[in-house]
């Protein structure tokens, strides 16, 4: 069992693929499996999700920074954004980053109805983000860490009417990102916050929330969920609530757990942790420096040495990818740094 930031980690060591899924802290284990007991023996209460979901909300809406009433739930990164690519208009050209992870742009490039989905460099991307009508992200590439210059981006689409939306996913949790002005942020909870796959959250502005249709309308999003189970009319809520859908139990669970405790941390010093220790390796490996926590590294043939020495980490693009979350050491980044110096 592993300490860090006043949480215990078990399965830590070694383990440097939070870039895939993150690893759970021990309160929200101790959560997760008194629940399923109570799911066991029939004693499990349905409403009792309610305050996680609350708190879910509230704590993705202080690590994004944006106002809880603009945060939606959904299951996915793509479901969400799904909602959002049906609602732009006919004919809307949307810019997207070579090689970005696809459910940021797959809701988007199967809408038909001659939407046009093109794909820039990172360079390209701010320069002609004004000349779209929609621009989707990733605050942090998945293949390989690179971190968006959203301060390039605000200024580039600054007076334009294009709708930004950025997947905050392989970033918040570890970056400290300022997306207040973000027209629609979402991120999975699964990874770099901790929770069990099965959640997602959703921020959006108003100009944004009021072109869109709740295609997946149920109880859940509803003014008052526990009085829209049965029966019309449609009453929904006000807020971007009607956008969610019903949770998903032992994933929001987690969410209402970990979020509000990342977002309680200090953040800056999470971060300083996190990118010190891949800025470390960079060196180490003779990369150049980056604002990132994830590092991929060009080598494709050292999966073999990386299991005999206990690293866990993945394969992506053709290059490993390693990503140092708050519960990795200076011990795993040597393990590390051994292994792939006996593969070079």
């Amino acid at each position: 069992m592993r300490t860090a930031f006043g949480a215990e980690f078990a399965g830590a060591e070694g383990f440097l693929n939070t870039p895939t899924f993150g690893l759970p802290p021990q309160f929200l284990l101790d959560a997760l499996h008194g629940c399923l007991g109570e799911w066991q023996a029939g004693t499990m209460q349905a409403a009792s999700f309610d305050d996680p979901v609350r708190a879910g909300r509230a704590g993705y809406a202080q690590l994004a920074g944006v106002p809880v009433e603009s945060v939606a739930m959904a299951g996915n990164v793509s479901a969400a954004l799904g909602l959002v690519a049906a609602a732009i208009p006919d004919g809307s050209r949307v810019a997207v980053l070579s090689g970005e992870f696809t459910s940021t742009t797959f809701p988007f490039a199967a809408q038909g109805r001659g939407v046009t989905v093109t794909e820039l460099t990172p360079t390209e991307l701010i320069d002609r983000a004004a000349d779209f009508d929609a621009v989707s992200v990733s605050l942090v590439q998945s293949a390989n860490g690179a971190v968006l210059d959203l301060a390039a981006l605000r200024a580039a689409v600054q007076g334009a009417d294009t709708i930004t939306v950025i997947d905050l996913t392989q970033a918040l949790g570890w970056a400290c990102p300022d997306v207040s002005w973000v027209d629609v942020t979402v991120a999975a909870v699964y990874k770099w916050l901790l929770a069990p796959r099965g959640t997602a959250w959703m921020s959006l502005c108003e100009r944004v929330a009021a072109t869109m249709t709740p295609h997946a309308a149920n109880w859940y999003a509803g003014e008052q969920p526990w009085q829209s189970i049965y029966g019309l009319p449609l009453r929904l809520a006000d807020d971007a609530r009607r956008f969610d859908t019903s949770p998903a139990w032992f994933s929001v669970l987690g969410a209402g757990l970990t979020l509000p405790w990342l977002a309680s941390l200090d953040r800056g010093a999470v971060k300083q942790h996190t990118v010190g220790l891949a800025n470390r390796l960079r060196a180490e490996i003779e990369l150049p420096q980056q604002d990132s926590a994830i590092v991929s590294i060009p080598i494709a043939d050292a999966a073999e040495r990386l299991q005999r020495a206990g690293i866990r980490a993945s394969m992506r693009a053709g290059a490993l990818r390693v990503g140092f979350h708050l519960y990795n050491t200076e011990d795993d980044l040597d393990r590390l740094v051994d292994a792939l110096g006996a593969s070079r």
